[in-house]
């Protein structure tokens, strides 16, 4: 028996969809991504590895993707975990967790990053879970003014640093309640 998780997409607008990825995507999703966050952050080559990793993701996670319906052309992505699991360890009973929220640099300002962190809710809203939570380098300070722009709060007492490639990076905690996004 086949288990079918959505009839139709959970966000969208007329001019752009989310969706999962399709298998004939995954190295676009993989370029846009390194895309997002290379052109403003100085990351190590064992993170953009790891952002790369869109097949791999999509086989033990769900990976969603922003695309243009004009076009077809993929404008972003964003992992979370398949229902029942989390995706990182930030994640307790009750949240719905995700990681490497990504907007191709020419398609940003067109509202895309919103789009999929509100799609991002809905899921856990459909799921019947009360928090989305996610973790945030300190430096990518404009997806922490999105955050805060869509009511995320700090949750400092699940903040930590990693050490990643020899270099120290700390990791901001964020989340929001289900019932009170915006």
């Amino acid at each position: 028996m086949r288990h079918v998780e959505f009839i139709k997409p959970l966000r969208d607008r007329a001019d752009v969809l989310v969706r999962l990825v399709l298998p004939e995507e995954y190295e676009a999703a993989a370029d846009l991504s390194e895309r997002a966050y290379t052109i403003e952050y100085d990351i190590t080559e064992t993170y953009r590895a790891s952002i790369r990793q869109i097949a791999e993701r999509a086989q033990e996670h769900q990976v969603w993707v922003a695309v243009d319906t004009a076009t077809g052309a993929l404008l972003g992505a964003v992992a979370t975990p398949r229902p029942g699991r989390a995706i990182s360890p930030l994640a307790r009973e009750g949240e719905l967790d995700f990681r490497l929220l990504a907007v191709d640099p020419p398609a940003r300002g067109r509202g895309i990053g919103a789009l999929l962190t509100r799609h991002v809710i809905e899921l856990a809203r459909l799921r019947r879970l009360d928090h989305v939570v996610m973790n945030s380098g300190q430096q990518m300070v404009g997806a922490h003014r999105l955050y805060e722009k869509l009511g995320f709060g700090r949750l400092p007492e699940r903040e930590g640093a990693i050490t990643e490639g020899g270099r120290t990076i700390q990791l901001l905690a964020f989340t929001i309640p289900v019932g009170a996004a915006s």
